[in-house]
């Protein structure tokens, strides 16, 4: 049974919210995961009060699943949309979830910054709904300005990609890039358990700390 029939069978029980759901149920950590993301990727979709094509074709790329299970993605989509329970209740549930691996929430925010910008507008209203999400994860500000400058800086700083001055040394950057790449490594998701989807981003991050790396190295001559 793959992770989305999981979800469909859970949602024909006759759950009328998710946000109910994750008040009560306690079910396996994949599904808690994938569930959890969609409903706030919905809501993230939603902030700026309209739910655009674009937005949807990117919450697409982050959930890479097969056409026929497709409709099982859409019904939790939809049904996060319609629900009146705040964003915070399904942050709360991660927050929880995965108060050990931090990781892991911060590949969730990656996520949903890939949709934020997907119609190529940032609304504010996007960018608080972002940072209150953060918030909840316990994730710093500093860590949160890292993500953001993955996403939104035009012409890529590579320091503030990496989240480090460029008034540090070599080898300083060197070891703050290997940490990073240690705490954000698909491998470690896998070895975790982690669904494919939170594999997924944590490689497309991964990319983008590689490139920004590879830029300081080249303009230092690491």
């Amino acid at each position: 049974m793959t992770i989305w029939e999981k979800i469909s069978a859970l949602l024909a029980e006759g759950v009328e919210t998710l946000s109910s759901w994750l008040r009560t149920g306690e079910p396996e950590q994949q599904v808690a995961f994938t569930i959890g993301v969609i409903a706030l990727g919905a809501k993230m979709a939603k902030a700026d009060g309209v739910v655009s094509q674009a937005e949807i074709t990117a919450f697409k790329q982050v959930f890479t699943v097969r056409d026929e299970e497709l409709p099982n993605v859409a019904r939790v989509f939809n049904l996060a949309k319609q629900d009146v329970a705040g964003y915070d209740a399904y942050a709360r549930r991660l927050a929880r979830l995965f108060k050990a691996k931090p990781e892991v929430l911060e590949t969730v925010l990656d996520g949903l910054f890939h949709i934020s910008k997907a119609d190529n507008v940032v609304h504010p209203a996007e960018l608080e709904y972002l940072h209150s999400v953060a918030e909840i994860f316990g994730i710093s500000d500093e860590c949160f300005s890292r993500i953001k400058a993955r996403h939104l800086i035009e012409d890529m700083n590579p320091y503030l990609v990496l989240g480090i001055g460029p008034e540090a040394s070599n080898t300083e950057i060197k070891d703050w890039y290997r940490k990073l790449v240690r705490e954000i490594h698909p491998d470690k998701l896998v070895a975790n358990g982690m669904p494919e989807e939170a594999v997924d981003l944590a490689g497309k991050s991964l990319a983008t700390i590689n490139a920004a790396y590879d830029e300081i190295s080249r303009e230092r001559r690491l």
